[in-house]
């Protein structure tokens, strides 16, 4: 992988990296990389750009032809609505599933990713990046109350009344952020104020746990791990 500048909103885990690098194929396969995005107010362009906002960077960032073309899909995104849980205060949730780790790296040194990459540093005030992979999850949990993620804890969780859990994650590791690192991810279903304080309240024992109320703008999650192996056509 050709050596590129340290990106400007995180710093990514070269450990982590490095054993991906030498990971043999056979042993290589899909995972689902979550991204917590908080933007600068004003994007932050070396040649201006006045009047952009990081948000409206990120969304020209939004490499779509080049996740397809290694493969890999967009199945989630959410607005951040509340974080009653965690620092900071995230704008915006995201999840790629990559079909391979050598996907990513394909991803990395596509010319066309490069170019658009350009408004993700001008936009992006900070950004963590994990890889997870899935253990469980749930259809036909009812649609109703607010979508949950609850990053971080991955302790046994208690039946809290009012919240039907969707689908858990490990986290395999930070791809991109900080010197945090997180065990779990789970998405669930809470149906009113009440649950939700008593999720956070059982969920806050882990340090480190972070709950996003999200309000999805793009939701496959639950079909990219029915369909896991059947390739990123599947989502379209």
């Amino acid at each position: 992988m050709t050596e590129r500048p340290q990106p400007t909103y995180g710093t990514p885990n070269w450990e982590m990296l490095g054993r991906w690098m030498h990971l043999d194929p056979r042993d290589d396969g899909p995972f689902w990389a979550l991204n917590l995005m908080k933007y600068h107010e004003v994007a932050r362009y070396a040649d201006g750009h006045d009047g952009v906002s990081g948000r409206e960077a990120d969304d020209a960032y939004a490499p779509l032809g080049p996740l397809a073309a290694v493969g890999a899909a967009v199945v989630f995104v959410g607005e951040v609505r509340d974080q009653p849980l965690g620092h900071p205060a995230w704008d915006r949730v995201a999840i790629v599933r990559y079909p391979t780790r050598a996907a990513f790296f394909a991803m990395q040194e596509r010319d066309d990713f490069k170019t658009q990459h350009v408004h993700k540093e001008a936009g992006m005030e900070f950004t963590i990046v994990m890889s997870c992979l899935p253990l469980t999850h749930t259809d036909g949990v009812t649609p109703e109350g607010s979508l949950v993620i609850v990053v971080g804890h991955d302790a046994a969780l208690d039946p809290v009344p009012g919240v039907s859990e969707i689908a858990h994650f490990s986290v395999e590791g930070v791809i991109v952020g900080d010197d945090r690192s997180f065990a779990g991810l789970r998405f669930v279903r809470v149906v009113d104020p009440g649950a939700l304080s008593a999720l956070v309240e059982a969920v806050s024992v882990t340090e480190g746990t972070e709950v996003l109320v999200v309000g999805p703008t793009i939701d496959r999650l639950l079909a990219s791990l029915a369909d896991a192996d059947q390739g990123p056509e599947v989502l379209a």
